[in-house]
């Protein structure tokens, strides 16, 4: 591949370390004129970064200068040319999320993770979910819920004791947080084809918020989610570090420790 860069950054010090040796070993152009486009930052930055600039129709490369990293790839100064002749692509398709308030206003955004239902005062949220129009629960007292992709499985949703998914598993996983009632309900995994409608049972004295990765609204009334199929997120990773090998890892860690 011949790369044209272009080169977005976050401005912490590690970022702007990392787009110091960069820009020495490389030459970046402007957004419209090139091929790829480096992402310096931690995963709050990159999915900020998908979302702005996912309509110019190039690849993203990520480069970890935060904690965690998941979506992104280690820097390597001495090899950092050579990866980039050996990278491995892959496709992403959003969450689709389409809110109603209770002012009745219609607010959307997209998630590359997760799309959190959560409690926005003191007290539970009562809420009900619909898969294709057939109820999924008519009633969970709970936190909140979350529907995750594979590519957000090992985020929000793991620490809510979620399952992982696989890239290709084509499933969707709805994820219940501190539920109440049912106590005992563990969520489930659902086909990516499946529009789930989640409704607020009592909007007055038990609001909710819904997030789209880090888009909130507030004050929800009604959510529906859906996978957006006409939305390609194209992430490029190390030729021994790519996403499918770091959600195995997760796999593995997560079944040892079920032991």
């Amino acid at each position: 591949m011949n790369s044209k860069i272009h080169l977005v950054f976050d401005k912490t010090k590690s970022s702007l370390k990392i787009r110091l040796s960069i820009i020495k070993k490389i030459k970046t152009v402007s957004l419209k004129n090139s091929n790829m486009i480096i992402v310096l930052g931690g995963d709050g930055f990159m999915l900020q970064t998908l979302k702005k600039l996912y309509k110019f129709n190039k690849p993203f490369y990520g480069i970890n200068s935060g904690n965690y990293g998941f979506l992104m790839n280690k820097y390597s100064n001495q090899n950092f040319l050579k990866n980039l002749k050996t990278l491995h692509l892959i496709k992403i398709h959003p969450l689709q999320m389409t809110v109603i308030n209770k002012n009745n206003q219609i607010k959307k955004s997209v998630a590359v993770n997760e799309v959190s239902i959560l409690r926005q005062s003191k007290q539970a949220s009562t809420i009900s979910i619909t898969l294709n129009k057939k109820d999924i629960i008519k009633k969970l007292i709970s936190d909140g819920v979350l529907v995750s992709t594979p590519a957000g499985s090992t985020a929000y949703n793991l620490s809510a004791h979620g399952p992982i998914l696989s890239l290709d598993s084509n499933k969707l996983a709805i994820t219940p947080i501190s539920p109440f009632r049912p106590r005992r309900w563990k969520g489930t995994i659902v086909n990516d084809k499946s529009v789930i409608k989640i409704r607020n049972l009592d909007t007055s004295k038990r609001p909710i918020s819904a997030a789209a990765d880090n888009f909130e609204v507030r004050n929800v009334k009604k959510v529906n989610i859906k996978v957006n199929k006409k939305i390609s997120f194209n992430l490029f990773y190390n030729k021994n570090n790519s996403l499918y090998k770091k959600i195995k890892i997760e796999q593995a860690r997560k079944e040892v420790n079920n032991i």
